[in-house]
């Protein structure tokens, strides 16, 4: 049959029940998906947006119905697959940590015939052949995953398919015979309290249900440093029809990526927009008004504005602090972020003070090892370096890293910034073999992650230079 004849079936038969038959067709519903999710092409997501969200309501209630008869016992899939050198250079040094796969994940419950799709890719050159071998166990809840042989296009073939954004935790890597073109990699479902999966998936659940999730992409988009595809999706987002409060939330995205873009004019331009939105539409205290002004008050830190930067962050206390518990995360970032200025303003003592508060509700309202304790600590010893009090200083960059190395991915400019702050430090105390190793790592993260005319990496450069002279 043709492409076009398919198509056209596709527009008179196509009902959401039917969802998984159409992407098992593995014709024109298949590819274009794939190939959108892969690239990131907003315009073809958002298009297909219909489709994504069936798909995943389609697996998502065969899981429920399918549930009870897995009993308790983990069972075993395969996925075959080839997987570029440097991707699976990446994937050995990452072993402990977490992998997401950000398409509808199709495996087998036989494992000869997911080998056999490794063993053809193995065959070609750039690539090595990869058996992920994956232990589902049926009583963790965060991916919903179902067998489609009653569904599928295909009745013969014993497939499970996972939803969207599937998330695991790498185990063993083992070379498989003696070629090193074939590996098997094993694969453990994470559960609903693993800290390091609710930051990657926190947005998914409520992405794929509604409209308002295409926002919460752009964010993940961001957050993965998908910077350009992040504002193409928001561009596109604010030419479709949408209310103000949607309006509101692109403009004030766009902002977060202008700003994570290094560009920081435009970032205030966008963020004033979206407060222009949502003063007129909301309440005095409404959070997102909070959102607003803090947002601008970093983007303000980051030009070196503190003035103004204070007013705004101030002002976002402010009102936290009318309407929020004593204990709140958010309350915790105003203090953070008011103690960032009083750093770059030099007054150490504020700083430290507001840094001391966010600190004690962070300590009790959050697990142990969270991102944001590692922000504050990171924050805490960036004040005694600027007093010159370069061991307590140390011992705060430590505790940061040491959560960070064990939550964060291997590329995650946080860590860039971690390692940045371990430079100088070491440069400071006159080690600099140590100073310029870290500066190096640093580096090596900000240009696979930042425009390559960001602050950071005119300053790391720099820093690099200063210690090389020193060697």
């Amino acid at each position: 049959m043709s492409q076009l004849n398919i198509i056209h079936e596709f527009e008179h038969n196509y009902r959401q029940e039917n969802a998984i038959l159409w992407y098992t067709r593995e014709c024109f519903t298949y590819e274009i998906l794939n190939r959108a999710l892969r690239t990131l092409d907003a315009n073809i997501i958002i298009n297909m947006g219909f489709f994504i969200h069936d798909l995943h309501q389609q697996i998502h209630q065969l899981h429920q119905q399918q549930l009870p008869s897995y009993g308790d016992n983990p069972f075993k899939v395969y996925r075959g697959q080839g997987l570029l050198k440097t991707d699976f250079d990446k994937l050995k040094r990452t072993k402990g940590s977490l992998m997401s796969f950000n398409n509808f994940l199709s495996t087998s419950m036989e494992r000869h015939v997911s080998l056999f799709f490794a063993e053809s890719a193995s065959g070609d050159p750039d690539k090595v052949g990869i058996l992920f071998i994956i232990t589902i166990d049926p009583r963790v809840s965060s991916i919903a995953f179902a067998s489609i042989k009653e569904v599928s296009y295909y009745k013969t073939e014993e497939e499970i398919l996972f939803s969207m954004h599937a998330v695991f935790r790498i185990g063993e890597i083992k070379e498989m015979g003696d070629n090193h073109r074939l590996y098997q990699v094993e694969l453990q479902m994470t559960n609903d309290d693993d800290e390091q999966l609710q930051q990657l998936t926190e947005f998914i659940s409520k992405e794929i249900a509604g409209a308002t999730g295409w926002g919460r992409l752009g964010v993940l988009l961001t957050k993965t440093g998908h910077f350009d595809k992040a504002e193409e999706l928001y561009k596109v987002l604010l030419e479709q029809p949408s209310t103000e409060s949607d309006k509101a939330l692109y403009y004030h995205c766009l902002g977060y990526v202008k700003h994570h873009q290094g560009n920081y004019e435009q970032a205030i331009e966008y963020y004033t927009k979206a407060l222009g939105i949502r003063e007129k539409t909301l309440s005095e205290n409404h959070p997102h008004l909070a959102q607003s002004y803090n947002n601008i008050g970093e983007t303000y830190r980051e030009m070196g504005a503190y003035s103004k930067a204070l007013i705004f962050h101030e002002k976002t206390l402010g009102m936290r602090e009318k309407t929020l518990p004593t204990n709140h995360p958010h309350l915790a970032l105003s203090y953070n972020n008011v103690g960032l200025v009083y750093n770059n303003m030099g007054e150490y003592l504020k700083s430290l003070s507001f840094y001391e508060k966010a600190l004690g509700i962070r300590e009790v309202a959050l697990p142990e090892n969270h991102p944001e304790l590692a922000n504050i600590y990171r924050n805490i010893g960036t004040v005694y370096y600027a007093m010159k009090e370069y061991l307590k200083s140390l011992s705060f960059y430590e505790k940061a890293l040491k959560i960070q190395e064990k939550t964060l991915s291997e590329n995650h400019p946080d860590l860039a910034t971690s390692y940045n702050n371990f430079g100088g430090l070491y440069y400071r105390m006159k080690e600099y073999s140590k100073a310029l190793s870290y500066f190096e790592r640093a580096l090596d993260i900000w240009q696979s992650a930042l425009p390559p005319n960001h602050p950071n990496l005119e300053g790391v450069k720099k820093w690099i230079e200063a210690v090389k002279k020193k060697l």
